[in-house]
């Protein structure tokens, strides 16, 4: 298995819980959105200066889960964010959600880059493209 690339820690709230404290599956894509963020930043990219300086959005063009364990209330979980491919207008990544060494849910997102004014898909900016770890 590859080394996941990047790795960040979400401590589960009572939000993100149901009614019988498990984190509840919608939560799940929004921790793998939150590492995907994060990974970027690491790069030296926030997403509000793609769009104003180089006109470009990230959109989930696609997505699949799978739950395997369930996570709760007050659990420390790491969500790793490894890209596994990229094309010209698109990222593909893999994602998990440990809890200690114990998949809990695993993951695979593709994003398009989309043109912030046209939502048509666009290449990724240059900078980007170089800063990316090589597959």
């Amino acid at each position: 298995m590859q080394e996941p690339q990047f790795r960040w820690p979400v401590r589960v709230y009572y939000e993100d819980t149901d009614a019988g404290g498990v984190v509840y599956h919608a939560n799940y894509l929004k921790f793998f959105e939150r590492a995907r963020t994060e990974f970027l930043r690491t790069l030296g990219f926030e997403q509000d200066e793609l769009k104003t300086q180089e006109g470009v959005i990230f959109a989930v063009k696609s997505l699949r889960a799978e739950y395997l364990r369930p996570a709760y209330f007050n659990d420390l979980l790491t969500i790793t964010c490894t890209v596994t491919a990229w094309k010209p207008a698109s990222l593909e990544f893999s994602q998990t959600v440990l809890k200690d060494s114990q998949t809990l849910c695993a993951g695979w997102v593709r994003v398009a880059c989309l043109n912030a004014l046209t939502l048509r898909p666009c290449p990724m900016p240059e900078a980007l493209k170089r800063a990316l770890p090589a597959l």
